[in-house]
């Protein structure tokens, strides 16, 4: 019997997932100024939604009354006001928007507010978050490596790409410098920087690339060496530093014909429809993460492995699965009150605790999102 209530701020691809997720357990409200997509979810799904602009983020306390649990799934530059409306409202809440302002700035809110706020909860950030938060505590590690990617099963020219999720969340990971750790010092790249061809099974020859994955690993774990690495069919990075040459990722207004439009703002718009999904067109999400180091003073080397496609039947996209199934695992787990602690907490602090790290696999398990480990 449903008895507790959860509001979804974002009905995108993701959000859209995370809402039809959890509707199956709990009282789901979807929140977007989307109608299209908030007709798919009360109509198909029987999910309450509500019609609103999130971006005027003075509605988001009033909006976010009488839940039990929020789920922020909006685009990154919304992210951080939207998460400090949550919190300052008082509320639990599980966060994918992967905004680029440092978190911890509102953990002191939120233990004041007595919120519990887990943050980055995706697969990536997320899941890779999760697994070096879990061997850290039962282990002296040395090296944290992940490579990550989205993409479509066809190649299509120029961009053999397609994105999920707002075309400007990808251009930020294209332009926000990189932060690695290497020998126990953040050092900072350009992202797309250090390019490598990895070939995997099934899948073929991908090219890895510097981006700002491990954000909060840097602070909350001490380990020698980490990194995160994009992955792209080759090919991509040029077109992608082409246009970044050029002056197209630019943040600064130009004037045109009188009026004023950043370039990104510009090329965003653009490749909305050049980047987006067909319907049920078929992708995948691949993932490794490897964590090395000393176990019982002995030398060990974990590996998990992730390729995870399109399902047709719920028509929900890979990157939607694996990064929507990771938050409403979370969900589920503060609702449940296996996770109380209060404060900004990005999956590597919780993943210490052994039933919530193996609840968040098996509950990915059961939605057919399946990672295999092998140890050296």
């Amino acid at each position: 019997m449903k008895t507790k209530k959860v509001c979804v701020l974002g009905a995108g691809l993701v959000g859209k997932a995370i809402a039809i997720d959890l509707n199956e357990k709990y009282y789901v409200t979807s929140v977007d100024k989307n109608k299209s997509n908030l007709e798919i979810l009360r109509h198909k799904h029987l999910i309450n939604t509500i019609y609103s602009d999130l971006s005027e983020t003075r509605n988001i306390a009033d909006l976010v009354q009488g839940f039990d649990l929020v789920v922020v799934a909006m685009p990154g530059f919304l992210g951080y006001r939207t998460l400090e409306a949550v919190i300052n409202a008082g509320k639990n809440v599980v966060d994918i928007s992967f905004f680029p302002e440092d978190a911890f700035m509102l953990d002191e809110l939120a233990k004041e507010k007595n919120v519990t706020a887990v943050i980055d909860c995706g697969v990536a950030p997320g899941m890779g978050n999760l697994i070096l938060g879990y061997h850290y505590s039962r282990m002296l590690v040395s090296n944290y490596e992940c490579y990550v990617g989205g993409l479509p099963f066809e190649r299509n020219y120029p961009f053999q790409y397609k994105a999920p999720f707002s075309p400007i969340d990808v251009i930020e990971e294209y332009t926000r410098p990189s932060r690695l750790v290497i020998n126990n010092v953040i050092m900072i790249k350009e992202a797309l920087s250090d390019p490598e061809l990895i070939d995997f099974p099934g899948v073929g020859t991908l090219e890895a690339f510097n981006t700002d994955g491990l954000r909060s690993l840097l602070y909350t774990m001490n380990v020698k060496d980490m990194k995160e690495k994009t992955m792209r069919y080759p090919g991509h990075i040029e077109i992608i530093k082409l246009l970044k040459s050029i002056g197209l990722f630019d943040d600064n207004e130009i004037d045109y014909n009188g009026f004023k439009v950043s370039p990104r703002d510009f090329i965003s718009k653009f490749l909305i429809d050049k980047w987006k999904l067909g319907p049920d067109e078929k992708e995948f999400t691949i993932m490794k993460v490897v964590v090395e180091g000393f176990e019982d003073e002995e030398p060990k080397s974990y590996t998990y492995s992730l390729f995870d496609s399109y399902d047709k039947l719920t028509g929900f996209s890979s990157m939607a699965r694996t990064t929507g199934f990771t938050a409403t695992a979370v969900a589920d787990l503060i609702l449940d009150d296996k996770i109380t602690k209060k404060g900004i907490l990005p999956p590597e602090l919780i993943g210490d605790d052994e039933y919530v790290f193996k609840h968040i696999f098996a509950y990915q398990r059961e939605r057919g999102i399946e990672y295999k480990i092998s140890t050296d």
